[in-house]
């Protein structure tokens, strides 16, 4: 978690109309940049990641809300209208070119994934179904963000 990547986040929520959409947007930027931070080589100190992620978030929206939370949210029903906005897709693209828009089924997938090995907890739903009609457009030469089943 860098100054660049707050301020990216910040700037993707603030484009957004109205408080719910703003945190809607705040969460779902967020949980992608730290999902997409996931996919590295590297050893995770995950107590120091979200150590900082917890920070921004407290500092940025207040109490009530975690690293945890964000990502719960992510596996929620709520997020599909996020990702399905033309509207957000754009402005996410044009403020968070280090996390593709093509990438954004893949990382929740990568997410419904954790959630079901930790919760061992049936994940189908919208978010699946949404997963699985992005890959059928991709898979019909449409344009949509891709995603990885092979994680779920």
């Amino acid at each position: 978690m860098n100054s660049v990547i707050q301020e990216n986040v910040l700037a993707v929520a603030r484009a957004a109309r109205g408080r719910a959409e703003s945190l809607a947007w705040f969460r779902v930027t967020l949980g992608l940049y730290y999902l997409a931070g996931l996919m590295t080589p590297d050893t995770i100190d995950f107590k120091v990641v979200d150590r900082a992620y917890n920070r921004f978030i407290y500092q940025a929206i207040g109490r009530g809300h975690s690293i945890a939370s964000v990502l719960q949210f992510m596996s929620g029903a709520k997020v599909v209208a996020v990702v399905d906005s033309a509207r957000f897709t754009a402005v996410f693209a044009a403020h968070c070119p280090e996390v593709p828009v093509d990438t954004i089924g893949f990382l929740l997938s990568l997410n419904l994934g954790v959630a079901k090995t930790i919760s061992k907890i049936d994940i189908g739903g919208p978010v699946l179904d949404w997963i699985e009609r992005q890959q059928a457009r991709t898979q019909d030469g449409g344009t949509a963000p891709s995603a990885a089943a092979a994680v779920l």
